[in-house]
Formats: structure tokens, C-alpha cells, sequence
């Protein structure tokens, strides 16, 4: 049964409750459908496509920069749509409250606080006058390189469809329509525009469409399909699976819009396509735009009937009219930043996960605090959230080191940057100009601007009251010359506009101010946007520099500034962590990784010299060494055995200090399992294979199959670094008296005791797996999750617990019959505290 507004938290009881509130969801559909076919009678031609399409919206004041707007007809009262992205917040032009990362609250294993977490952006969103949001994202974790992975909700279908189900439900309930995306296989980020999947039938069903087929279940207002190719029909336009699943089977009845320039052609109107975004031309991009012109004069010509338009629209309409959109003006809700911060701090602390923690090394001890070394850039700044479309402007944000000083390190903590992001600006003795080089160039707003004298300038440092002004763009030309031979770091660093550095006219580094920037999320001290990168140079030969810079806008200022990390100043640096390591009673290091919207991570290795800082501090420190991860994915860890605990932060939100020092000094215990596999090394992937993972030319071969994830490592027999539903406490668990019974629904009813046997109150999360072995024939995983549930306990508390397991469990998608099959023979339940600690088993002879 679908939700709609009628039914909010509906939880029917019996049958006749059952069949009473089905009747009632039909005739409201029928009801609004009604309304909505008389009103496309009244509707123009124009009108019509008109609604097909997004445009540049006439109000930026209102539309707070949202990601798109679709025009009303204001004659008619249909008022426009406004778009917002997510999926950790609203992302407009004005602050809103930045949520944990969706990989952390997927983490959580908490399907209530995911109702919370969509709840909250769900009632912002309408205080930002936006209609539509962007998000949830349910693509699976398919490569731990994906530079989206920390928007998504993990490895495993089944978690994902519990968690986006939750959420949806929390935003649509606010007034607020969601949209799940990206529909579908778009698991990568490099080649995300062309690259054309090859995926089997089975492999789709079981593993990539599950958390979409939830998200329709739980009533979602849209979807938003892929760039991609899927067997070769571009997501957008793909009616077996926009159609036939989709709107056939799973009775979807919202509406498909694209991502954005993700549309190809015509046929998407008739082939299941709603709407297409952004809709309109934009100098940067050269991409088309079909469902504006092309169609309005394919309609008039004959080539396409009005009758596909009135199609296309009329889910539109609906769903505009199930929000209360063609009905009075609603009334407005108010930010609530003080709830909303309890659940970004709720989700980051629940989301949080001990990987590891030898000799109880956390919580840290009163008297360590007094001689505690901290090191790390966000430490000092948090990262809030990974880069792109994601990206929330929070309202506030803390730190993790101003938490620790306030809740008792005081004047004994000490903090050092470890690695060092700013660099230094490179000095004028190293760099130098030959005839009209080395000279700064003013490029105006017109060409008579453009003549101004060029002046010399060997150092390239406009900040402060040095800003440039005056004019659009700069180019500023010289030679390098270095004076030892190493690895450098160079950077470009700006404010109020972008900067381009290229060495040897090869672009080395762009810092701009741009959705999907890849400059670093973490600023300069002084608040500049960084970007740099490492070349190998040698002393004694010179280098040619070019720096490209332009404006925000023409009468913005714009600071600049070329600065570099020398080996010598990155070896001075090492060599002061290590003498501070070795007098500090703990040392917490911080590392990361940006994970952004773009462009895929070149290696699992954490970026810059991190490791080798890590290693630095393991070697030398007198005391435990806690490695505090911010990373929205997995990374290989070198140092893993010697460090004495790791913490998975992930990116934690605008609150994210408060429940990194809580979680640190023991005031809140950790409970978050991980939703996806870390690896050793990059050679235990399940995506070995160039044509698997990024691709050959534009096409990908899915030929691993349902093994993705964990169920990759249990069937090739690989140890990871730590499993699937891996995740520590600061308590101790005991798990007893399994039990399993058939349930009325002809599932199974799986019974078990569980104890908190410490003194400690604590959270866990027992998880079920379901082993198939029947059959001699049938490609089976060795094991899949089938359940779980989060269970507070009290020092010394036993609860007795039941999980119910849908028949769904017990099926496999037969492509011949295009049907749900069980599979054939025995199986065996187990359930335990990770998918490689699991603690009772059951056989189940023959499976339901």
C-alpha cells in the first residue's frame, strides 16, 4: 500500500482496516486525478510543454539559488516548482542545517532516525520555499572510488531500502515532495555522462533496484534517472525499466525528471520520461534541449500527439496536487534550528563507528587530557560534508578541538596541523621572469580596458587590502626554479573568484567557487579556497608558471595568492609531530578524504602525506595513538595494526565537534556499524578488471554479479581490514536462545536473547544473515542480510528480541519467467554483531 497525506504513520491492524484505508487511498488517487485531467482540458499547448521543462527562475530571491525551477501557469493557479538539491540538508544560497553525511546515517542502522533525519530537511526545505528536493540517493556502493559514495546509503540493498524508505517518509510527511535517485547503475562518477552498463536481469533485481522499489512503496513524490546507459538505452529513456518496472510493477505514480542535461532525445517523452532538467540553455554547457521547442513543434507538426504530452504532465500534476500545491496558499513552516541540530548531532554520534580499540585505548582518561597532542587539519576545521551537489552551507559549525578544550583539555591540550594544507607563498628569490614574462596582465570588460600597462609583479600574493580590482581577469606569467630537487606541493589559492596554475602549460591545480569545484573543502587560515597538486622537480632547471585568474564578478575583489609545501618544510613538520608525540600522554590524529561530485579517487590511500604522518606518530608516541577518521568511504589503512583506535566519523555535519569530543572522552558510547567493506589493499576489490570498473572506451561490464560488497569477500574467501556491520562499543554484548518460527505472512519469526554484560548502557545492533545451499545449479551468495534492529540496553539489561523476515528473503529473480522463485533446499539464519562475527545459527529445512 502506498502512503499518501491522508495516511501518515498508518499501521493497519487487521484486515478490514487494511482493505478500509486501500479503498481510501484509491478514490483520494482517483479524486486527484479527476481534478487534474479537468484541468489539462483548460491548459494551452504552451502551457503544457511549458511544465515540461525547467527554466531560469524570475525570482533568484525567492528561489534562494535553488538547482532548478519549473514555471506555473499563473492563470490558472498551478504555481511553479522549485527544486533543491540535498541529501545532507537544503543546499541554497542561505545557511540550513548541515546533516551527517547519508553514509553515516546509514551507519546508524536506524530506521527512526532516519524518519528524523528526512523530517528535518524536509520542514527547512519548505522554509526555503522549495517544493521538490533532490535526494534521497539509494545507488549502491558498487566501488569504494565512486566519488559519491559518502551520499549514498552503502553496499547492501536491504539496509539501503529499510533506511530511504524511513527518510522519504520523514520528508514527504513535512509537505515537502522527495525525489530517489539516480534510476539507475550509476555507481561512478568518472565517465558518468557516456558510459553505457552491461548488467543482468537478475543482478539489477536483487542488488540495484531494491532500495528504489522501497522508495515507491514509501510514496515517493519523483524519481531522477541516471546519465548513463543500461544495456544500451540511456536511463532516461529506457521504457522497460521507467514503465514496465517502475510504473507497471511497483505502481509508481509520480513523476521521472532527469539529471541534469541527461536527457538525449525526443523519445524520452513517450518512453517514460516526465521532465527535463535544467531545461533551459546555459552558456557554460552546449547541451540541447528537447522538451521545449523541439517538442512544441513536434506536436504541431503531427509527429508526436498532444495525448503524450497530457501524459507526461498529468503525473506533474498530481503529485502537485497530493502536496497541496494547486489548493490555497499552505502555510509556512519556520526553521527550527535547534531541533535540527539535536538530529544532526544525534546522527552523528549514532552514526559514528569503532573500528577498532585496543586495550580500551578510548574513552581517553581525565589525566591524558592534560598532556593530549592533537593533530590534523579538521580538527580545527570539521568536515562537514563531502563536495558538489551535496554541499550545505551550515548554519554553524564547531570543531572537534574547540570541543575537547571545552569539555576539560584546557591549556594542556596541544594542537598541531600535522599536515599542512596552506604551504607558504613561494618567495620571490625562486621566481623570475625573461623579457615580457613575469608580469601581471589586466584583461578589462572590454577591449579598451584591456589595454591598461601590464606591471611586474615577481611574487604572487593580492590578499587583504592587496586584493585585485578593477578589472575581470589577471594572467600573471614566470619561471620556477627550486632549490633542492623533490617532491613540491603547489598551490592556488583565492577568494572571491577562481585562479587556474599550470606548470609547463599542463594545468596543475583550479580553485573556483563553483558547485563542483574539486578545490579542497577545507580553507587557508585565513579563509582562502585551496587547490594544489605534487610534482617530482629538480634543482637547476626553470619551470614556466602560468596563473590564470578571473573574478567572481566584474566588481568583486579578488584574492590570490601562489604558494607551495617544500620537502624541506613538509620534513620540518614530520620532525616537530614526532618530538610532540613523544612527551604527549595520548596523540588523536585526524585524517580525510574529500569525497566529492565529479570525479572518482584515484587510489584508497589517504591524499598527501597522511600515511606517512600516521606512521610518524605510531613510531614515536610514548602513549596511545587514536586515529579519528573523516572520510565518506573506505581507505586502506598501512598503519591499522599499529594504531591503538580508530573512529569513523565520516563527514559528521555542522555538529560533528560536539560528537567527535563526546565520543572521544567517553559522555556518549559509540554504536554505528559500518554499511560498507573496508578493504587491505585495492587488490581485494571486487572490480579487478578495467572493463568492470571505470570502463573500456564508455562501456562497463557488472560481471562480478551479485557479488558486491561483502558478499564479494565471503565468496573469494578475502579477509577484509573490517567487515561489512563491523562496529565496537563500550560495552560488551552476549547473544543467546535462538529461536525461529513461521510467521502468519508465511515468513519467519526470528527470536533471540541479547545482554548488555558490562557496566555500561550501550547500543547494539544484531544483524541476520541467510545462507541459501539447496541448490547444486543456482549462483547463490554465501550469506546476505535479511534484518536487524538497534537495541538500547541498560548495564546488565536482557531483552528478548524478534525479527521478521519477509518471503521476499527466500527468493531469487528467475529472468525466465520473469518472476520472484524461492529457492529450492535447506538454508541457515545466523545473527551476530557483524557479517563475519556472527554468534547463533538455525538451519531451516526446507527454507519457507
Amino acid at each position: 500500500m502506498k502512503t499518501n497525506g491522508l495516511l501518515k504513520n498508518s499501521r493497519p491492524q487487521n484486515g478490514v482496516l487494511l482493505a478500509s484505508l486501500f479503498l481510501l487511498f484509491l478514490f483520494t488517487m482517483n479524486s486527484r486525478a479527476a481534478d487534474v485531467d479537468a484541468l489539462l482540458t483548460r491548459m494551452t499547448l504552451e502551457e503544457k510543454i511549458g511544465m515540461l521543462h525547467g527554466r531560469a527562475d524570475p525570482d533568484p530571491a525567492l528561489g534562494l539559488n535553488g538547482a532548478g525551477y519549473v514555471q506555473g501557469v499563473p492563470r490558472l493557479n498551478i504555481p511553479p516548482l522549485r527544486l533543491a538539491d540535498g541529501p545532507a540538508g537544503i543546499r541554497t544560497r542561505l545557511p540550513a542545517t548541515a546533516l551527517p553525511a547519508p553514509i553515516a546515517l546509514a551507519a546508524s542502522f536506524d530506521a527512526d532516525l532516519a524518519f528524523r533525519y528526512g523530517a528535518s530537511i524536509g520542514r527547512e526545505g519548505l522554509a526555503r520555499h522549495q517544493n521538490v528536493l533532490l535526494s534521497p540517493m539509494v545507488n549502491i556502493v558498487r566501488v569504494p572510488q565512486a566519488g559519491r559514495n559518502f551520499e549514498t546509503l552503502g553496499e547492501d540493498p536491504h539496509l539501503a531500502a529499510v533506511m530511504v524508505g524511513a527518510e522519504i517518509k520523514g520528508i514527504q510527511e513535512q509537505g515537502l515532495m522527495a525525489t530517489v535517485k539516480h534510476f539507475i547503475a550509476n555507481n561512478q562518477e568518472d565517465n558518468r555522462f557516456a558510459v553505457d552498463t552491461t548488467i543482468d536481469e537478475r543482478t539489477l533485481r536483487e542488488i540495484y533496484l531494491p532500495g528504489f522499489e522501497a522508495a515507491v512503496k514509501a510514496g515517493v513524490a519523483a524519481v531522477m534517472c541516471a546519465y548513463n546507459s543500461i544495456n544500451a538505452t540511456f536511463a532516461c529513456e529506457n521504457d522497460a525499466l521507467l514503465n514496465t518496472v517502475l510504473r507497471q510493477e511497483y505502481g509508481f505514480k509520480g513523476f521521472v525528471m532527469t539529471d541534469w542535461w541527461a536527457v538525449h532525445s525526443l523519445n524520452a517523452l513517450t518512453q517514460g520520461l516526465n521532465l527535463e532538467m535544467p531545461g533551459y540553455e546555459i552558456p557554460a554547457y552546449s547541451q540541447p534541449v528537447y522538451f521545449q521547442e523541439p517538442l512544441l513543434q513536434a506536436v504541431r507538426s503531427g509527429a508526436i500527439a498532444e495525448s503524450a504530452v497530457d501524459q507526461a504532465l498529468r503525473p506533474i500534476l498530481v503529485q502537485m496536487e497530493r502536496f497541496g500545491l494547486l489548493d490555497a496558499a499552505l502555510p509556512e513552516p519556520q526553521m527550527d534550528e535547534q531541533a535540527h541540530a539535536a538530529v544532526a548531532l544525534e546522527s552523528a554520534i549514532k552514526g559514528a563507528v569503532l573500528l577498532k580499540n585496543r586495550d580500551r585505548a578510548l574513552p581517553l582518561r581525565e589525566e591524558q587530557l592534560d598532556k593530549l597532542l592533537v593533530l590534523g587539519p579538521t580538527a580545527s576545521h570539521t568536515l562537514v560534508g563531502g563536495g558538489g551537489s551535496s554541499r550545505v552551507l551550515p548554519l554553524r559549525r564547531d570543531s572537534s578541538l574547540d570541543e575537547l578544550r571545552r569539555l576539560g583539555g584546557g591549556e594542556g591540550l596541544h594542537y598541531l596541523p600535522g599536515v599542512e594544507l596552506d604551504g607558504q607563498a613561494i618567495p620571490a628569490r625562486f621566481l623570475s621572469w625573461a623579457g615580457e614574462s613575469g608580469l601581471l596582465r589586466y584583461q578589462g570588460r572590454s577591449p579598451a580596458d584591456s589595454t591598461t600597462a601590464p606591471r611586474r609583479d615577481a611574487q604572487l600574493v593580492f590578499t587583504g587590502e592587496q586584493a585585485l580590482s578593477g578589472a575581470e581577469a589577471w594572467t600573471w606569467t614566470g619561471q620556477l626554479q627550486v632549490p633542492a630537487s623533490g617532491s613540491y606541493e603547489l598551490k592556488i589559492q583565492t577568494r572571491g573568484g577562481s585562479g587556474r596554475l599550470y606548470l609547463d602549460d599542463e594545468m596543475l591545480a583550479f580553485s573556483d567557487e563553483g558547485v563542483l569545484s574539486q578545490a579542497s573543502l577545507i580553507p587557508t587560515r585565513d579563509g582562502l579556497r585551496n587547490d594544489g597538486a605534487s610534482r617530482e622537480l629538480v634543482a637547476g632547471r626553470s619551470y614556466q608558471l602560468r596563473v590564470e585568474a578571473r573574478a567572481q564578478n566584474p566588481d568583486a575583489k579578488l584574492e590570490i595568492r601562489l604558494s607551495w609545501l617544500t620537502p624541506e618544510q613538509k620534513k620540518a613538520g614530520l620532525e616537530q609531530v614526532q618530538a610532540q608525540a613523544q612527551t604527549a600522554s595520548a596523540v588523536v590524529v585526524f585524517a580525510y578524504v574529500e569525497g566529492t561530485e565529479g570525479g572518482d579517487r584515484r587510489s584508497l590511500a589517504l591524499p598527501g602525506y597522511q600515511d606517512e604522518l600516521i606512521e610518524t606518530v605510531t613510531a614515536s608516541a610514548r602513549g596511545p595513538v587514536i586515529v579519528v577518521l573523516n572520510v565518506g568511504a573506505p581507505v586502506t589503512m598501512p598503519w591499522a595494526d599499529a594504531a591503538d583506535a580508530i573512529l569513523q566519523m565520516w563527514y559528521p555535519g555542522q555538529e560533528g565537534g560536539k560528537a567527535t569530543a563526546a565520543l572521544l572522552l567517553g559522555h556518549e558510547n559509540p554504536s554505528g556499524k559500518l554499511p560498507v567493506t573496508f578493504p587491505h589493499s585495492e587488490q581485494d576489490l571486487p572490480t579487478p578488471a578495467t572493463i568492470q570498473y571505470p570502463g573500456v572506451g564508455n562501456r562497463q561490464q557488472y560481471s562480478e554479479g551479485l557479488f558486491v560488497g561483502y558478499r564479494w569477500y565471503d565468496e573469494m574467501h578475502i579477509e577484509p581490514l573490517f567487515p561489512f556491520g563491523h562496529g565496537l562499543s563500550y560495552s560488551r554484548f552476549e547473544y543467546s536462545d535462538l529461536d525461529v518460527e513461521s510467521s502468519p505472512d508465511q515468513g519467519l519469526r526470528v527470536s533471540f536473547t541479547l545482554r548488555n554484560d558490562s557496566e555500561r548502557a550501550g547500543v547494539e545492533t544484531p544483524q541476520l544473515y541467510l545462507t541459501q545451499t539447496g541448490s547444486q545449479t543456482l549462483v547463490l551468495v554465501p550469506q546476505k542480510l535479511v534484518g536487524f534492529v538497534k537495541v538500547p540496553l541498560a548495564a546488565g539489561e536482557t531483552r528478548r528480541l524478534t525479527l521478521e523476515v519477509a518471503p521476499r528473503a527466500f527468493q531469487w529473480w528467475n529472468p525466465a519467467h520473469s518472476a520472484w522463485e524461492t529457492v529450492p533446499g535447506p538454508g541457515i539464519l545466523t545473527i551476530g554483531a557483524s557479517s563475519r562475527e556472527l554468534r547463533l545459527s538455525a538451519v531451516l529445512d526446507p527454507a519457507p
